[in-house]
């Protein structure tokens, strides 16, 4: 994991946390009033983004990472080099930089493993003066996916 400062990262990881910074903006939070946004960018080069959506059964509830990769697979995209998530208060700017929940760190494991490469994070406080880089590798180390079953998953490529 490496700290880093916003220009010191390369334009990609820029323009992936900037797009992530504006889908934020989409979140439907009633109940945390927490706002998340991620941006995923595939190995062809797109941009895909998605919001954390809340419900009223909690367990439904979608992170943005999630989300983000949900709105990829509907568009037909599985394979990924880096993701951009950043988040916010209703009424508060995070001094911490947000990082995916367990299930999402679960969910970009697989998308790592599917996309055969190391997948990279760019993780970020809200006015962007904290930014940690990190891989799936650091941030889920002894992680348990499909190839430990066997699976070709190049077949989902």
């Amino acid at each position: 994991m490496q700290e880093i400062k916003y220009e010191e990262l390369d334009l990609i990881q820029q323009n992936l946390l900037d797009e992530a910074a504006a889908v934020m903006e989409t979140a439907y939070n009633p109940y945390s009033h927490f706002y998340v946004g991620a941006a995923l960018l595939s190995l062809d080069g797109q941009i895909i983004t998605g919001s954390n959506v809340e419900n009223a059964a909690y367990g439904s509830t979608i992170c943005a990472e999630r989300a983000a990769i949900l709105r990829a697979n509907a568009k037909g995209i599985r394979t990924f080099e880096k993701v951009a998530i950043i988040g916010r208060g209703e009424s508060f700017d995070t001094t911490e930089v947000t990082a995916p929940c367990g299930s999402c760190r679960q969910m970009l494991f697989e998308s790592s493993q599917v996309s055969e490469r190391n997948l990279e994070l760019i993780m970020a406080t809200t006015r962007k003066d904290k930014i940690i880089l990190a891989t799936m590798e650091e941030i889920l180390p002894l992680a348990f996916g499909p190839k430990d079953l066997g699976i070709d998953v190049r077949k989902y490529q």
